[in-house]
């Protein structure tokens, strides 16, 4: 049985598709197929109920997976240790981040802190915040940033920005021109949000409903472009951080403030009590410095 093979499993099961799987691997589809075969061969199970529409571990492959995870964790900090007893910045940092915010935040992370540590290769897993704290709590992902709150009795975490959400419309929407827009008028309009993955999503619907209305979800997805595709198109509208307004084509849409705006407070989690290398602990300590000067974008 080899490492890379048990990796290779793991990486199919969180994701659970051979396709994102390969894509986030930058290996083919064939080979990673190729290499749950025979782990499954090895082993004499079968990892993988194959039946279903979605891709799901058979009783077998849950205790593999389980196992799979203790001991590649265990390999990757003997790693890490002998790397830290030397104190080389070296090894590979996983950082899980939902689509949005790795839209936002990575490129600026992974450029100066390339500069900074040459040696340290950065990871970026870019899931829902719910899968994100499940992987940082289960060890496969070494630093989450997410949306708070997270549970504090399993995580360390550290703030890292707070900014208000604002109203995303098309050009010729109604409400296009206004100066400001209370939620509650939003009550009739067609919603466009992230899908149930996403912590975005409870948190509009629960503003939503603190406002006096369940909101009427018309499309979700995982990708905030083509959130914004959807709205350009007229199809509804969204709520999302100011800062994204940026990415977006200013001439199609249309940035609307809202009054008691709801507030997106982003913080980075690891584990509680597990071993943090040096790569790992210079990563956060420029994370802090680099962004400590955002970490109050709302007026």
């Amino acid at each position: 049985m080899e490492l890379k093979d048990l990796r290779y499993f793991t990486e199919v099961a969180n994701y659970g598709s051979f396709t994102k799987a390969a894509a986030n691997t930058y290996i083919s589809q064939p080979t990673l197929s190729k290499s749950i075969k025979k782990l499954e061969s090895e082993l004499k199970v079968e990892l993988f109920e194959r039946s279903t529409r979605k891709l799901m571990l058979t009783d077998a492959g849950e205790i593999v997976y389980k196992q799979a995870i203790k001991i590649l964790g265990a390999t990757d900090e003997l790693s890490t240790l002998l790397d830290d007893l030397m104190n080389l910045p070296t090894g590979d940092i996983k950082i899980g981040i939902p689509p949005l915010i790795g839209t936002l935040f990575f490129p600026t992370i992974a450029k100066y802190f390339g500069i900074l540590y040459p040696e340290v290769s950065l990871e970026l897993i870019e899931l829902g915040a719910k899968r994100i704290e499940h992987l940082v709590d289960q060890g496969e992902v070494d630093i989450g940033i997410i949306v708070l709150p997270s549970d504090k009795t399993k995580f360390n975490t550290l703030p890292f920005i707070k900014e208000e959400f604002m109203l995303y419309t098309y050009k010729e929407h109604i409400l296009a021109e206004k100066k400001a827009v209370e939620l509650l008028q939003l009550a009739e309009e067609n919603f466009i949000l992230f899908n149930r993955e996403f912590a975005l999503h409870e948190l509009i619907i629960n503003h939503c409903q603190k406002a006096g209305f369940y909101p009427n979800i018309v499309y979700e997805s995982s990708q905030w472009d083509l959130i914004t595709e959807l709205v350009r198109s007229e199809l509804g509208i969204t709520l999302l951080p100011k800062s994204i307004f940026a990415k977006m084509d200013q001439n199609a849409i249309k940035m609307i403030p809202l009054s008691s705006p709801p507030m997106w407070e982003l913080g980075i989690i690891t584990k509680k009590e597990r071993y943090q290398s040096f790569a790992v602990r210079s990563l956060l300590q420029f994370i802090t410095e680099e962004f400590s000067g955002t970490k109050e974008q709302a007026p």
